[in-house]
């Protein structure tokens, strides 16, 4: 049986109300794709959804010792890997990946096409150059540091050049898919800035209504035409990356938006649409409820020592790295800071 195109996006219960607009809009434009939940979290019925993988099912070894590592952000990052590597081996012709906080406004047929002879695209995070000392600052200097493409967004052919990139892809974060700007690191995108080097069949899709999002905003306007239909700089509006929302996503859209009521209002159509999210995250605490701290994932991470002695971090008891933290007073440090096991979106 052929197998067309499969979209997954990867996400936990805290993303829930930004993962169920993306399927719905998702739906209105591709109700023939395939479209998945990589869920790192406790298992959930997500109906909007066609099927629900969580992440302890993607045999990765020590599972919950490597995920101990890894902030919220992190590990929904770390996972995709393993991820398309399981759904080319399931035989999908072409797999696209969309973060959680998209919003899909028209078909996304032209990427199906361009994967007929491309193995690999890729949406850049800038398409023009900036012009101002601002936009610089915001858009080049920090694409320097977090990565040339966005992966918010990819698609692959299944074909020889996107399996080895995925089995290559997989491992580098499986060694290290970390928040670490100083170590040349940023979650699973700065990776990606070699894959063109590497491997044969890339597609940097320049397409203006592709990801628009805040760190594009200074090059791209959005505007309706006579149909009512959004278009971008003249380009139909395909998704729009509604990413840090509330934060400094909404600092950045004020200040390159403030010209451009359209962009506007989709943002506060975007906030209208969203609900309530839960506050708790299965991997934010130990099996007690014992809120994780930061700066414990990181000694975890850099302890080899610790890693091999507690294979399962998370677990309370004698004999556990939660006993041999409280014998150390890094608990109460924990219960002090009142630190939240839900990561910042």
């Amino acid at each position: 049986m052929t197998r067309g195109t499969i979209c997954f996006t990867s996400f936990s219960l805290s993303y829930l109300p930004r993962a169920r607009i993306l399927a719905r809009s998702l739906r209105r434009a591709h109700p023939e794709w395939r479209l998945v939940a990589l869920l790192v979290d406790a298992a959930a019925d997500l109906p909007e959804f066609d099927e629900v993988v969580t992440a302890d099912q993607l045999g990765i070894p020590r599972f919950r010792a490597w995920l101990f590592k890894h902030d919220l952000i992190e590990a929904c990052t770390a996972v995709k890997g393993e991820m398309l590597r399981r759904l080319l081996a399931e035989g999908w012709q072409r797999v696209i990946y969309l973060d959680p906080d998209i919003a899909v406004f028209a078909g996304l047929h032209e990427i199906e096409t361009a994967l007929g002879d491309s193995s690999i695209v890729f949406t850049p995070h800038q398409v023009s150059p900036s012009t101002d000392t601002q936009a610089i600052a915001d858009n080049e200097m920090t694409a320097f540091r977090y990565g040339i493409y966005n992966l918010g967004f990819l698609a692959v052919r299944n074909d020889e050049t996107s399996r080895a990139f995925a089995d290559w892809w997989a491992a580098m974060l499986h060694c290290a898919c970390y928040d670490d700007i100083g170590n040349g690191f940023f979650t699973d995108q700065k990776y990606c800035d070699i894959v063109p080097a590497l491997f044969d069949g890339v597609r940097i899709w320049r397409d203006p209504g592709c990801n628009v999002a805040s760190w594009n905003l200074s090059s791209r306007t959005l505007a309706f035409d006579a149909e009512g239909a959004l278009r971008v700089n003249g380009a139909t509006l395909k998704f729009y990356h509604f990413t840090k929302i509330g934060g400094v996503g909404d600092v950045m859209t004020r200040r390159y938006a403030a010209e451009n009521l359209e962009v506007l209002e989709v943002w506060a159509w975007y906030k209208r649409q969203l609900e309530p999210a839960s506050d708790k995250w299965l991997y934010g605490m130990f099996a007690d409820g014992t809120p994780i701290l930061r700066s414990t994932r990181l000694l975890y991470r850099k302890r080899p020592d610790l890693a091999a002695a507690f294979n399962d971090p998370f677990a309370v008891g004698p004999d556990t790295l939660h006993a041999w933290l409280s014998n150390r007073g890094h608990l109460g440090e924990a219960m002090r800071e009142g630190t939240h096991p839900m990561a910042s979106p």
